[in-house]
């Protein structure tokens, strides 16, 4: 196993940001060809997931829903007053894994790995591995 650890800066409470440029710098300096990559994101109100990345209205889009799906309740209990960030990352995961050929990810044409904050802006941890 290769194991790097990389970091993310949010800047608003709910965003999704691309990390597929800092991964893929990661499998070319492993000098690695071929294997599956791992993506773990160790934060309860943060998560990582694979979408479109041609139209940014998409990662819009799949915030404004989740707000529609989790929105922040009054009626919550949870005294920090993240509940609904708890909630998305469980929704979206907090890993996920990728294989990759001849040192590229195999991604869809579309596709790209990103990192869901939802409960920012913070600092925050990234854990990546390859088998």
């Amino acid at each position: 196993m290769i194991r790097k650890e990389i970091r993310v800066n949010s800047s608003t409470r709910e965003e999704l940001i691309s990390i597929q440029s800092s991964i893929s710098k990661f499998i070319q300096s492993s000098l690695k060809a071929d294997g599956i990559l791992n993506v773990f994101i160790p934060h309860t109100t943060a998560a990582v997931t694979i979408n479109e990345n041609a139209d940014p209205d998409v990662k819009t889009d799949l915030i404004f829903a989740l707000q529609q799906v989790a929105p922040i309740l009054k009626e919550f209990r949870h005294a920090e007053g993240n509940s609904d960030a708890h909630l998305k990352s469980s929704l979206f995961g907090c890993s996920l894994q990728v294989p990759f050929y001849k040192g590229k990810l195999e991604l869809g044409i579309w596709q790209d790995i990103y990192f869901c904050e939802f409960d920012g802006p913070r600092n925050r941890r990234v854990i990546l591995s390859i088998y």
